[in-house]
């Protein structure tokens, strides 16, 4: 299962206060407010994103279980960027019921991948490999 995304971009720089509601260095509203939109037009709306002390989330509309991307910069460059989408195992239990998440999550694997391709100014993107997890 796709559930983590690197990739290199200036296209999403902090924005102005944005340290102040995560921690220092680990920005990422631009990247979340750009993949809010590219979801929505690809079938997967959701609330705005909301800032968490490791980046962003970005939460979606999904009625069977709690679906989210979160998103911010990766440290590993100084142009990088990190996106993983919860859950990221293919199966959770929710009221004693077991639930196959791997179709919903590669539906937004798809979908991000999608909208990073298209978009010039990301480089070098690269799907993690379920022992890189």
């Amino acid at each position: 299962m796709r559930t983590h995304v690197e990739f290199r971009s200036v296209a999403f720089p902090a924005t102005e206060g944005e340290e102040e509601e995560v921690n220092l260095g680990l920005w990422g509203k631009m990247l979340a407010t750009y993949l809010r939109t590219e979801l929505s037009k690809r079938g997967l709306p959701g609330p705005e994103p909301y800032p968490e002390d490791w980046g962003w989330a970005v939460p979606l509309d999904n009625s069977e279980f709690p679906l989210w991307v979160g998103c911010g910069r990766y440290q590993e460059y100084p142009d990088g960027f990190l996106c993983f989408i919860e859950p990221s195992k293919p199966h959770v239990r929710r009221w004693f019921k077991k639930i196959d998440t791997q179709a919903r999550v590669e539906q937004v694997a798809n979908a991000i991948d999608s909208a990073l391709r298209e978009n010039v100014a990301v480089r070098d993107l690269r799907w993690w490999t379920e022992q890189e997890v």
